[in-house]
């Protein structure tokens, strides 16, 4: 099957690369920027299309390469992340369409950083999806593939990403081979009632701010669902900022009062906070990106983090 890659990200790299060594035939890829947290930039992929002697395009505006992708005539769309609108006149060009990998619960979770999203609302589970797109709209269209994660309160995104990186090439060829077998084929249709869907709009590293004053369980979600690859949840100590990694709830039963953001326990590895509700351990951190051992920096329950 002639195949064409269109998108970013280091998950679609490796799924080019496994496309072409399963006996298909890359015939075409489209890439754009890279995102800064993403291992594999343009020239990686411009790289690989040498490698595998196919046309290198890059630009957020497919309809610029609508010729192109007539030339080299491919059977499949293979779209991850790409920057720009693919709209109907270029899915059209597909004769069995373009098939997007999504890292959300279609129909519930629609949109940008659905897995942090996920995790900050407090999901057991995130969905992982490979779906046909549709022209100008936001992950719609039939289901071919679909897999899922279960997660809890400590949860990380970086975990998260990792499980798509390992599953979403599998998951690719799987629905190839599925198209092979039947052009038709597909999973299941997605509910365009309103009440089944939900819109995730994008996170900036300013999102990652605590507040303290929500409950141990909500800190520790954001903590978790900034980590690594962003830039991490931050809170502010003397006119510093500090980025926390890795932290747990505490579980005690006893009482105390405390401002949120009070220091509650000191120790040499460690520090604890009170939260609106509960307490967090703090166990990495870092300052100006180098990592830090917290308790060295506070050295006394009197100091507060805002």
């Amino acid at each position: 099957m002639k195949i064409a890659i269109i998108g970013r990200t280091e998950t679609l790299f490796e799924s080019a690369e496994r496309i072409s060594l399963s006996g298909h035939d890359v015939c075409l890829i489209i890439t754009s920027r890279a995102a800064p947290e993403y291992k594999k930039k343009e020239d990686d992929f411009e790289d690989l299309a040498r490698e595998l002697k196919c046309p290198f395009l890059k630009g957020s505006n497919i309809v610029k390469f609508k010729q192109q992708i007539l030339k080299e005539a491919p059977d499949l769309g293979i779209s991850m992340n790409y920057t720009g609108i693919i709209p109907q006149e270029i899915i059209d060009l597909f004769p069995l369409g373009i098939l997007n990998a999504h890292g959300g619960d279609l129909p519930k979770y629609r949109g940008n950083a659905c897995q942090a999203w996920a995790i900050i609302n407090g999901e057991n589970k995130i969905g992982l999806c490979i779906h046909k797109m549709i022209g100008d709209e936001l992950d719609s269209g039939e289901i071919i593939n679909r897999s899922y994660l279960s997660i809890n309160l400590n949860t990380k995104i970086t975990e998260v990403f990792s499980w798509m990186h390992e599953q979403i090439p599998s998951m690719f060829l799987s629905s190839i081979q599925k198209f092979i077998k039947d052009p038709n084929y597909i999973l299941e249709r997605q509910s365009d009632k309103k009440e089944d869907s939900l819109r995730c709009f994008p996170r900036k590293p300013e999102d990652g701010k605590i507040d303290w004053s929500k409950t141990s369980d909500e800190v520790l979600r954001l903590i978790n669902a900034s980590n690594k690859p962003f830039s991490g949840a931050f809170t502010n100590y003397k006119g510093k900022k500090i980025v926390i990694w890795d932290a747990i709830k505490v579980e005690d039963e006893s009482n105390f009062l405390a401002v949120p953001g009070q220091i509650t326990s000191l120790d040499s590895n460690f520090i604890e906070v009170a939260c609106g509700k509960g307490k967090l351990r703090i166990l990495k951190a870092s300052e100006d990106q180098k990592e830090i051992l917290i308790s060295n920096l506070i050295q006394s329950s009197r100091d507060r983090l805002s």
